[in-house]
């Protein structure tokens, strides 16, 4: 069995809102400019850290989930991975033992080392106490060392690694930085085509980072995956994919497989008032259409082309922001609002909270599929759900599946990998 080896680290933290994305990009660019190829890859489900990661290091960035990529979905793309670069990057989602999966779980089920980015702000030799309860509460996570977040300088940093156990590498720092500094809305961050100046904060992050290492981390063995055989179930189909700033909750590895199934992928801008392309089936995926309903009401040249669609019972799936769109009106958190394409009935409100989030399990009749939810939306429609989701850590959180001809919408974000053969008839079950 071929074995690649490449330097990696999984990048965490105490908690979420600690700057792990700043640093993973600051990271990413960082080596990127030294001449490295980086790849970096996103613990748990999310879009938009993965869009600042890409833009950091120029290559795309997959999700790694214990239980919705699968484990040998993710050892493959690390595998993958391994094999054409010099250094593989992980930021982990909320702290390093939150969730089930955990980053913790993913480190101890790959061997990839540790290096929580803790934030030492108003700390002095506090620091290196938490530095020793994380590197020591689990034998079975392998740990690399430690790097300083949000600190004011070379003098800050010399306290703070006052207290440094001794087995733990000392990477470095990243000070607090208004030029490095990721702006965040109602789900997260802004998406990176949205930051006017990313690429300029990401170099000013790259340039403040303070790298005390000489070179990378130790190589660290991937073995490869046990995936199966793709089937080519979609050869020859075109698939209309919505992506612009309302529609731009993609995973990289959807779109892959797609293609890998013989699928001709055709993307148009509804926002930019395109219609659709001359499709055989249609992706309308998640975003944020509430802050474009204007553009989308206007584009009605768009509505007319998928009514005719939906009318001829081809297949479209519509998740989340995609559902969305597809109801008759949509409002945001003050009652104003605009009207949708009215092909499925109903509508929704955008919240002051979030309304749902967690993984989720769907059982269609093409098949299971797993994915996420991720809202501050509240929907209201008479139809009668086809199906709902499933939490699979125990969680109420469950969301409605319609179907109305060859449409299915839902609040769930599906990753396609998780099922191809239910993809493929979901996206070609049609005469």
């Amino acid at each position: 069995m071929t074995t690649h080896h490449c330097p990696a680290l999984l990048i965490t933290a105490t908690g979420s809102g600690q700057g792990k994305t700043t640093v993973t990009a600051a990271l990413a660019r960082y080596h990127r400019n030294q001449g490295r190829r980086v790849r970096v890859f996103k613990a748990g489900p999310d879009f938009l850290d993965p869009m600042i990661h890409q833009q950091a290091s120029g290559h795309p960035v997959h999700t790694l989930d214990m239980w919705m990529t699968g484990e040998e979905d993710a050892r493959q793309r690390l595998y993958e991975a391994a094999g054409e670069s010099d250094l593989i990057l992980v930021e982990g989602v909320m702290g390093l033992f939150d969730g089930r999966p955990s980053s913790a779980d993913i480190a101890a089920r790959f061997g990839i080392p540790v290096m929580p980015a803790i934030s030492g702000a108003a700390m002095a030799q506090t620091f290196g106490a938490l530095a020793h309860g994380l590197s020591t509460f689990r034998s079975d996570v392998p740990f690399a060392g430690v790097l300083a977040n949000r600190i004011s300088g070379e003098r800050h940093y010399g306290m703070l690694m006052e207290c440094l156990p001794e087995h733990l590498i000392a990477f470095g720092y990243l000070p607090k930085s208004a030029d490095a500094a990721l702006p965040s809305r109602h789900l997260g961050l802004v998406q990176a085509e949205e930051i006017a100046d990313l690429d300029a904060r990401l170099e000013a992050a790259a340039a403040q980072l303070v790298w005390k290492p000489e070179g990378l981390p130790p190589p660290v063995a991937f073995e490869p995956g046990r995936a199966a055989p793709v089937p080519r179930s979609l050869e020859g189909r075109r698939i209309a994919i919505a992506r612009d700033q309302a529609f731009a909750f993609i995973y990289p590895a959807n779109l892959e497989l797609l293609e890998r199934m013989g699928a001709s992928l055709r993307f148009f801008s509804p926002v930019a008032g395109q219609g659709l392309p001359e499709a055989d089936a249609v992706y309308l995926p998640g975003g944020y259409p509430e802050l474009h309903m204007e553009a989308l009401a206007a584009n009605v040249g768009l509505k007319r082309d998928l009514a005719a669609h939906v009318q001829a019972g081809r297949p479209l799936l519509a998740e989340c922001g995609g559902m969305l769109y597809l109801l008759d009106r949509l409002e945001d958190k003050e009652g104003q609002g605009a009207e949708m394409a009215g092909l499925l009935t109903g509508t929704a409100r955008m919240q002051g909270r979030l309304a749902s989030l967690g993984p989720q399990e769907v059982t269609l009749p093409e098949g299971v599929l797993r994915g996420h939810t991720f809202h501050h939306s509240a929907m209201e429609s008479p139809l009668t759900p086809l199906a709902r989701s499933r939490c699979p850590n125990g969680r109420a959180t469950s969301e409605p599946v319609y179907r109305v001809g060859g449409m299915t919408a839902t609040y769930v974000h599906v990753y396609f990998p998780s099922n191809p053969e239910a993809v493929g008839r979901l996206f070609g079950g049609w005469g």
